[in-house]
């Protein structure tokens, strides 16, 4: 079973970067590859400029597919165990699904290709590095949408997360990683519904993690 790693961070934090480390340790490991599942739609100049630069920027022998909407199909499709897939990023994927530049927010489509990706990691042949936006420390949005947006994504955090071996907060270009916990099964191993905290207990619940730099 493949070991998956969850990076998440502020804008202009590193996050992209940081997967980029990662995948290239990956890459250095012997006859391995790496695939970038772009989610980003290029809607006006700012944003063409954006996807060039990040192109542009990463690594060589890194391939790009794009998937602005059917992420698990895109996965399932470029999976493989030699190889790395860099989603990059999930923010934008429900972007996409839930605040489009023309038509209106897909809920119900959005709900079902969660589910999707839910049932797809845990039998993957690649493992994935995750990248996505911590919005929700900031001021709270005045717009319904908005609030609703924030909210969703902080729901798809945590739901990737639980998906995942490791997971790290990127702050400043600076990476903080520990393993995920299933929070769960800690309360009940404790008998009392408190959760041990301390890192002696975590540990990671899907495979051997990334090497990282953290």
């Amino acid at each position: 079973m493949a070991a998956h790693h969850l990076i998440v961070g502020g804008q202009r934090s590193g996050k992209s970067r940081q997967a980029e480390r990662l995948a290239q340790r990956w890459m250095a490991g012997g006859s391995r590859r790496v695939a970038v599942i772009a989610t980003a739609q290029a809607h006006d100049d700012e944003m063409r400029e954006r996807i060039a630069r990040h192109r542009a920027d990463r690594p060589a022998g890194f391939d790009t597919v794009e998937a602005p909407l059917q992420l698990s199909e895109a996965l399932q499709r470029s999976a493989s165990p030699d190889r790395l897939l860099v989603v990059d990023c999930l923010t934008l994927w429900l972007t996409n699904w839930l605040m489009p530049m023309h038509g209106e927010p897909r809920w119900d489509d959005w709900r079902g290709e969660c589910a999707d990706l839910q049932r797809l990691l845990p039998t993957l042949a690649s493992p994935v590095v995750f990248v996505s936006n911590e919005v929700g420390w900031g001021v709270m949005p005045m717009g319904r949408e908005v609030r609703a947006y924030v909210d969703e994504l902080g729901r798809l955090n945590q739901l990737v997360a639980r998906q995942c071996a490791q997971l790290t907060l990127m702050v400043a270009g600076q990476p903080w990683t520990r393993p995920v916990q299933d929070l769960d099964a800690l309360a009940e191993a404790t008998g009392d519904g408190q959760t041990p905290t301390h890192p002696t207990t975590l540990r990671p619940r899907h495979g051997d993690a990334l090497e990282n730099d953290a």
